[in-house]
Order: structure tokens, then C-alpha cells, then sequence
């Protein structure tokens, strides 16, 4: 807006007309000039600015005329001021002895057309006609008096002629009469539109504020939903896989069923406590919260857990195998996170789908610039049903999960039988290295 040309001729904006409150204190307004310009006519009359004045009753009429107008100035701006400039041109022809409200009056109403013009154009076009037919009318109505009275022959007393200072002074005193009406009045319609804009702006950003709310209510509810499947759905799965070993041996090796019965009461103890951890964080607004992905602080596992991960679901019968590849290097938090989560819910799909019979392979391979999280499965009988490739929460979540941290994730069935679940990690110092290189 603030490069906006003055009169902006080809903004579609258009101002908006006043409440009917507006349309009061304009008909107040004609009043008030009215009855302020009788009492200029009396002074007028008594001063006697004219030799041959005319009449008191046409005197009265043309203030009312000149006045009454500003009552509709801001319903017909352009109208308005055509009819005042006429009778502020009368006003001066039939010597009726006023000159202060009447210039007011005109003031008001080329501000008016102005500020208040609907049609730019028009408005611009009404004003620069109704300027230059006053020039022309003013120096016709001035100069020639002065040159019937005698200036062209006078001395000249200072250093120009009366005539040449009678015209300096007119075009000064109009310029200025006529420019500032002008430029106000559009500098008002200018304000008007940019005030416009900037409640319009408001509005935006306050529908912009309501639909980020809804959207972080979402992703909170997401993140809540996908930290709930990943500690309830891992430990429930690995529990039921044990509860059946349990019931199995149960006649015929009893230590080994107690065996399988504390693993469960051990599961289920670290399940609630990790449910406490994270509703605990939930209820905690200081805590930060990564749109779309994991926090740093609601759990304490990381890959540092995996092997612990890996034990329980040795402990529930399965064949599970970890092997980590390269260098082991710290990682972030959130990264730490993402990798054991990927690797729980792949041994959770393997127990739900692969059953008891499975045997598990995970791999963690430390590259120069990510970390590489291999998970496989061995299959099992029956046939595993899910087949399809992204399919279930748990393929989603972790796909969300990956997408948080700029990591991709292949699943799929192999073909000689079995899942795969691979997850390409960038590593911190990866995502800052590509971050400075697009600099």
C-alpha cells in the first residue's frame, strides 16, 4: 500500500459507504454550516463588503443552497460538488456578501469527492474540471475588475506591476485552496482502502491462527495415536506370544511356564511405565513437540534399548538376531527414537503376522551420512494375509515417523518368503551438511 499512487485509478477496491450514523452527521454538518454562514452573511452585510449587495432574501437562499448539499456529500460526492461549485460561482456573480462558509462549504465538498468517490475516475476527473473552470473563472472575474479599476496604469510600487501581483496572489491562494482540498481528500480515500486491507489482513491471519490450531490438534492427536500403537500394540503382542508358550508347557515344564509368566508381568510393567512416561509428558506443556514425529523426551529408549528390544522377543520364543554394522556414533534424540520405534514395530508385525514360529533378523549399519535400520522375518504358518506394501497403521506410522526426520522406508514381502522393513535415517550432521550446502 504505501506505493500506491495517489489517486490508484485502477484499484478495484471500492470504499464502502458510511452507516446510517455517517448520513446523520453530514445532514448535522449542513445545518451547522448553514446557520454559521447567516451569521457571516450579517457581518458581511454590515461590513459592507460589496457597494450593491445583493438582497437579504437571495442571500439567505444561496447560503442554503451552498450548505444543504453536504447533507447527501458523502451519498453523491461527485454530484455535490458540481452543484456547490455552481453556486459557489453564483454566490460571487450576484454579490451576495459571503465569501468565509462558502469557500468552507466548497472545501468539504471537493475533500469529499475525494475521499468518498466511488468511481476513481470519475471522482479525478469531476475535480481536475471543477479546478480548472474555477482558474478560468477567477482570473476572468479578478483581473478584469482590476484592470477597469485602474491597476495596468498605476505606478508600480514594489518590484512588480499591481496586475502581476493581483494574478501571483490568486493562483497562490487557489493553489493552495484547491490543491489541499485535493490532495487530502484523496489522501483520506487512501488511508481508508489501506485500513481496509489491514483489518483484511487481520481476518486472514486470525482464519490462518483457527485452521493451524485444528491442524496442530490433529497432528497431536496423530502423534498421541501413533505413540500409543507403538508401546501398547509391541507389548501386548509380545505378552500374548508368551501368555501362549506359557499355557503350552504349562503341564509339562512349570518352571519354564513361570519363566514366561514373568516375562509377561515384566512387559506389562514396562509398558505402564512407558504409558506413564508419555501421558505424563502429554499433560506437560512446557515439553516440545515435533509436528508430524516423535518427541525427544516422553521415552528413554533409543538404539542403546535395541538389544533389550531384541531380548524380549527372544523371550517370547522367537528367534531374534541383532547385528549392528560400522562404527556406532551418537545420535540425536529424535533419531535415537526413530530407530528403535522402526525396529519395535517391525518385530510387532512379525509377531502378529509371522507368528511364534519366525525367526528375526535385525541389522543396524552406521553409513558416513545415515544410519540404515534393516528388520526381516523369516515368515511363518499359515501364510502371513498383509501383503500389501504400506498397509496398516503401523507401516503409516512409521512412514510418518521417517517422513519427521527425512528418512524413507521400504516394507514389503520378500520373495523367498517372509517381511522386510528397511528405514534410510539421515543423521544430524547430515541434515546440517545439506542444510548449509542449499545456503
Amino acid at each position: 500500500m504505501t506505493n500506491s499512487r495517489v489517486d490508484a485509478l485502477d484499484d478495484a477496491w471500492v470504499r464502502p459507504r458510511p452507516s446510517r450514523r455517517g448520513y446523520r452527521n453530514d445532514a448535522v454538518l449542513a445545518v451547522v454550516v448553514f446557520a454559521l454562514s447567516l451569521g457571516s452573511l450579517e457581518l458581511y452585510y454590515s461590513i459592507g463588503f460589496y457597494p450593491d449587495p445583493a438582497p437579504a432574501w437571495l442571500g439567505i437562499l444561496m447560503m442554503l443552497l451552498q450548505s444543504a448539499p453536504l447533507a447527501w456529500r458523502r451519498r453523491y460526492p461527485v454530484s455535490v460538488l458540481v452543484f456547490s461549485a455552481a453556486v459557489f460561482m453564483a454566490v460571487q456573480i450576484l454579490n451576495v456578501p459571503e465569501v468565509l462558509f462558502s469557500n468552507i462549504a466548497f472545501f468539504i465538498a471537493m475533500y469529499t469527492a475525494g475521499a468518498w468517490g466511488r468511481h476513481r475516475r470519475l471522482s479525478m476527473a469531476a475535480r481536475l474540471l471543477v479546478i480548472a473552470a474555477m482558474f478560468v473563472w477567477l482570473f476572468s472575474a479578478l483581473l478584469a475588475p482590476a484592470f477597469a479599476a485602474g491597476l495596468a496604469d498605476r505606478d508600480v510600487v514594489g518590484s512588480v506591476s499591481p496586475v502581476v501581483a493581483v494574478g501571483l496572489v490568486t493562483i497562490l491562494q487557489n493553489l493552495l485552496y484547491f490543491g489541499g482540498a485535493y490532495y487530502f481528500g484523496s489522501r483520506a480515500w487512501i488511508a481508508a482502502r489501506e485500513r481496509a486491507a489491514l483489518e483484511d489482513r487481520t481476518e486472514q491471519l486470525a482464519e490462518e491462527r483457527e485452521r493451524t490450531a485444528a491442524q496442530a490438534v490433529s497432528l497431536e492427536r496423530l502423534r498421541i495415536a501413533r505413540e500409543l500403537h507403538d508401546v501398547v500394540a509391541h507389548h501386548v503382542s509380545v505378552m500374548g506370544v508368551q501368555a501362549g508358550a506359557a499355557r503350552r508347557v504349562l503341564q509339562r515344564d512349570p518352571q519354564q511356564a513361570v519363566e514366561s509368566l514373568s516375562a509377561i508381568e515384566s512387559s506389562a510393567r514396562e509398558a505402564v511405565d512407558e504409558l506413564h512416561r508419555m501421558l505424563t509428558t502429554l499433560r506437560d506443556d512446557s515439553q516440545p513437540i515435533e509436528t508430524g514425529g516423535a518427541v525427544d523426551s516422553p521415552s528413554t529408549h533409543g538404539v542403546e534399548q535395541l538389544p533389550e528390544l531384541l531380548g524380549d522377543a527372544r523371550s517370547a520364543g522367537l528367534a531374534a538376531e541383532l547385528t549392528i554394522v560400522g562404527d556406532p556414533r551418537p545420535l540425536s534424540p529424535l533419531v535415537s527414537i526413530t530407530v528403535y520405534r522402526v525396529v519395535q514395530e517391525a518385530i510387532t508385525n512379525a509377531i502378529k503376522h509371522a507368528g511364534a514360529s519366525a525367526s528375526i533378523d535385525a541389522r543396524l549399519r552406521y553409513l558416513d551420512s545415515m544410519v540404515e535400520v534393516e528388520v526381516t522375518d523369516s515368515g511363518g504358518l499359515p501364510a502371513r494375509s498383509a501383503t500389501g506394501q504400506g498397509s496398516g497403521l503401523g507401516i503409516v506410522g512409521m512412514r510418518e515417523r521417517l517422513a519427521a526426520v527425512g528418512g524413507t522406508l521400504e516394507a514389503g514381502p520378500r520373495a523367498r518368503g517372509g517381511y522386510l522393513v528397511r528405514a534410510d535415517i539421515p543423521t544430524a550432521s547430515a541434515v546440517a551438511r545439506s542444510k548449509q550446502e542449499a545456503q
